[in-house]
């Protein structure tokens, strides 16, 4: 073992544990959610937007939280903090399986949040930026990928086990079942930085002297945390996200909507793992498209090319094939969000305080979740259908083309006036 580590840079060690802890994390928990939406509202006469407050309630406390986990990844050790991370939310998930009330759900909320925030939003780019300096955007595609990966997986199991053993069971069983996968994991491959393993970021040892250079200059180059939050530039990419995680925040709604017209639990379950074999491939894919077409082309191109799943979720839903096809290619699409979300902002703003404007921009999921969720299933309360859903993801669609563009603008803002340095 220690010759094979010797052979492989730690770089890509800390990159499966990332992978574990993430797709665990998204792949059994923060992705299966959607699945009990009709089983447990039908078994406690829970109304679907009232349930789905919960995700607001997530969202909301994940915004408060974001600029403190930031600290905290940066002050303390990062194993501890983790397994603390995980237990909070994996075990706020296995909770709910014990719950009689929608205020259950609203209260566990809170931890599994606090817990979210570190191991599947902030971590996983934080330490891949101080772990690679060489194929960066490879190594967040296969981090976002892992979520869709071990989904691809779990979405049939919680399908299967929520018809088999009921919701109840099901919450318990994934819950535990992270926590006693992951903890493990991120105690034996996680480290905070290279130097704790006397070692430089992976891509740095193998670069001629003037590529060093350059890579040395450019990695520490970027604008000021200070200068960011005010430009245009950090404006449309806070609604670039907004729109981006509206979008893809119909995963938690695919089962009802799939069970609304007439398909039973199971396919669900087997629609929600095709969406998760797309955001395997769309992770992957956007990753190594944004190395070489560039990441502004790659978003845009993203962005347009989901108008074809929602199209024929909106035209054809009753076909039980094309509706396959189209969660699978809309999953694809929202893979973007993980995948292009880091990338963007170092496009945009730079090296210089990665962390800290990363975190202020992703301010935008959190408001899209306090949003979004509650409002989808709200619609389909009022309505009974998503088809209005539908088209308002249809818009958001076109509108994050725009975002994007004007992104762009503002950064050409920034450098003009010299805040590039």
């Amino acid at each position: 073992m220690n010759e094979l580590r010797k052979k492989i840079h730690y770089a890509w060690w800390v990159l499966f544990g990332l992978v574990v802890m993430v797709g665990a994390a998204k792949g059994g928990i923060m992705t299966t959610g959607g699945l009990f939406l009709t089983s447990v509202t039908e078994d406690l006469g829970i109304g679907m937007g009232s349930l789905t407050l919960y995700f607001s309630i997530s969202s909301i406390v994940t915004m408060i939280s974001l600029p403190f986990a930031g600290k905290l990844i940066a002050k303390y050790n990062i194993r501890v903090l983790l397994v603390a991370a995980v237990i909070l939310e994996a075990g706020s998930f296995a909770m709910f399986g014990f719950m009689n009330s929608v205020w259950g759900w609203y209260l566990f909320a809170i931890p599994m949040a606090m817990g979210s925030v570190i191991v599947t939003q902030l971590a996983g780019p934080v330490l891949i930026n101080n772990w690679f300096k060489k194929h960066r955007g490879l190594a967040i595609g296969i981090m976002v990928a892992a979520g869709g990966l071990i989904g691809a997986f779990l979405q049939p199991v919680a399908g299967n086990l929520i018809a088999s053993a009921g919701w109840r069971s099901t919450y318990i069983i994934l819950g535990v079942g992270v926590m006693a996968v992951v903890i493990p994991i991120v105690l034996i491959t996680i480290r905070k930085a290279p130097q704790q393993k006397g070692l430089q970021p992976y891509g740095m040892e193998d670069m001629k002297q003037k590529d060093l250079l350059k890579v040395s200059t450019t990695t520490n180059s970027g604008v000021s945390t200070a200068v960011a939050k005010k430009s245009s530039a950090f404006i449309f990419l806070l609604i670039f996200f907004f729109f981006d995680t509206s979008i893809a925040a119909f995963n938690q709604h695919v089962a009802p909507f799939a069970m609304g017209i007439g398909y039973d639990i199971k396919f669900a379950g087997n629609a929600m793992g095709a969406w998760s074999v797309g955001v395997v491939i769309g992770a992957l894919f956007f990753g190594f498209l944004s190395d070489k077409i560039g990441v502004r082309n790659t978003a845009t191109s993203a962005m347009l090319l989901g108008l074809v799943p929602v199209g024929i979720l909106i035209v054809i839903p009753e076909n039980p094939i094309m509706f396959t096809i189209a969660t699978g290619l809309y999953g694809f699409v929202v893979a973007s969000l993980g995948t292009l979300g880091p990338l963007l902002t170092t496009a945009l703003f730079g090296n210089k305080e990665f962390s800290q404007i990363y975190g202020l921009a992703i301010t935008g999921l959190a408001v899209a979740g306090i949003v979004a969720l509650p409002a989808y299933g709200f619609i389909f309360e009022i309505t009974g259908s998503y088809t209005y859903v539908l088209y308002a993801i249809f818009v958001m669609l076109l509108l994050n083309v725009g975002s994007i563009f004007f992104a762009f603008r503002g950064k050409k803002k920034l450098e003009k006036a010299g805040h590039w340095n």
